[in-house]
């Protein structure tokens, strides 16, 4: 499976203090937009909304809320709507101009007899030029002006895929503080009970103070774990309110960070499958558009011939009937002399049109090392947290002799410490070895442009 792809603030007040946060808002109406991707060619839009794989309502509302509401995918839609405008203006360069005029002139004159006479004319006419755009440069114009939309449409969505990934691992790294910051009050609680013993054990005399000493530095050292673990929590929910395009808020939590669900990923991934990410749809119609450009700027370099025609009638109190006039023509423009300025113009489109060609294989190339790297963090990391979690069980056995053994005094105190503090290691690192391979599953989502169904896969198959 993993070398099958390798071939191809308004409003708030800030106060001295920290307050209660605004409780997270129940908003189940919020859903995601219907085509939160654009189709990019047959069978290539993505239809599934792959969040909704690890099985957690909370997240598939999150992500919905952040697709609806995030700014950046409002500036990424009025990039969209500038690129369309540009389009519909290079377009209109290929039909003819038409205008209307109606000049008038005024003028006096005396006669011999010194009597004034004024004659009022006016000439509405209708004005028509073409260009038939022999040599195909306004053609080319046009799309390049169609590749750029295009582009600009495959950079809105590579935003939207972004802001659902980062929902996606935001809310996954919240949950994993949320089980550090249960682990830690566990051992808390534990060392507590411990520090108690100790104190007792003290009292009485059947112990040194050195073993409460220990037991009462080693529960300070497990209660700094939680305000630290609290700040972490803080800041990741502020971080995901601001990719919901709110204000710092609590944020509401679904399945914990083991109840979540590991997607299946299909063996042999086809590796044309790629060719449904966004960023390369954008850095291939990056390309086309330069390569239309360069066809213009060459075309430039040819004549160019406009067509002209104008027809109107001369309406005049100085006679009795209108006097209808016309005109049909044309000119060939060629240049003689510019000083190089259409030659430096096309070698300035052939260095960027190379430049898109090498950008084009550079998407290509980190797209195939997102696959393989994602890859590898589900199959790793998944292995990780399958050896961890011996050691975790290993190192609670262990407590529970060593617990024994102490109070029965057979052992020292320091044995007792020792498991406890390779315990806590270990359930910490298994937290984070969880959620680094449901962070990995994001990756491999967002590196496949968005996921996958069994149909898309059977179809590229085919």
């Amino acid at each position: 499976m993993r070398r099958a792809l390798g071939v191809v603030a308004l409003g708030v007040l800030v106060t001295g203090c920290v307050g209660p946060r605004p409780a997270a808002p129940v908003a189940t109406a919020i859903v995601a937009p219907p085509a939160w991707r654009t189709a990019l060619g047959p069978g290539s839009p993505v239809r599934a909304e792959w969040w909704n794989a690890f099985g957690d309502p909370v997240l598939t509302r999150l992500v919905a809320e952040a697709l609806a509401n995030n700014p950046d995918l409002g500036i990424a839609a009025g990039r969209v709507d500038e690129a369309r405008a540009a389009e519909r203006l290079a377009r209109a360069q290929l039909s003819p101009t038409v205008s209307v005029g109606v000049p008038t002139t005024d003028s006096r004159a005396l006669n011999a007899f010194g009597t004034a006479s004024t004659n009022l004319t006016a000439t509405p006419s209708i004005t028509a030029s073409y260009d038939p755009d022999l040599f195909g440069r306004l053609r080319n114009a046009s799309a390049a002006a169609r590749a750029q939309l295009l582009a600009s449409e495959g950079a809105r969505d590579v935003v939207r895929l972004a802001i659902a990934s980062s929902v996606a691992s935001g809310y996954i790294t919240l949950r994993a503080l949320d089980a550090r910051l249960a682990v830690a009050r566990d051992t808390l609680a534990a060392r507590g009970d411990a520090l108690r013993i100790a104190r007792r054990r003290a009292e009485t005399g059947y112990t040194s103070n050195l073993e409460l000493h220990q037991a009462e530095g080693e529960y300070r050292a497990t209660e700094q774990l939680i305000p630290q673990a609290q700040l972490a929590i803080t800041r990741q929910e502020d971080a995901l309110s601001l990719l919901l395009g709110a204000t710092p808020r609590a944020i509401g939590r679904g399945a914990a960070l083991t109840a979540l669900v590991l997607p299946p990923i299909p063996d042999g991934l086809p590796a044309d499958l790629l060719r449904r990410r966004p960023d390369l749809f954008q850095a291939e119609q990056t390309l086309v558009a330069a390569d239309r450009s360069l066809d213009s700027a060459r075309a430039a370099l040819l004549p160019n011939i406009a067509l002209t025609g104008s027809a109107g009638v001369i309406l005049t109190t100085a006679l009795a009937n209108p006097v209808g006039i016309f005109s049909l023509g044309g000119s060939v423009l060629s240049p003689l002399f510019d000083g190089g300025r259409l030659r430096a113009n096309v070698d300035l489109t052939v260095a960027r049109r190379d430049q898109a060609a090498f950008s084009y294989r550079r998407s290509a190339l980190t797209a195939f090392r997102e696959v393989d790297d994602s890859l590898a963090g589900v199959q790793r990391s998944g292995e990780q947290a399958v050896a961890i979690r011996g050691q975790r069980d290993a190192y609670a056995a262990a407590l529970r002799n060593a617990s024994n053994r102490y109070r029965a005094g057979y052992s020292s105190y320091l044995d007792q410490l020792d498991t406890q503090r390779g315990l806590l290691t270990a359930e910490l690192a298994l937290v984070q070895a969880n959620a680094d391979r449901l962070t990995s599953y994001v990756a491999l989502y967002q590196a496949m442009g968005g996921g996958w169904t069994e149909a898309d896969v059977a179809a590229v198959r085919r």
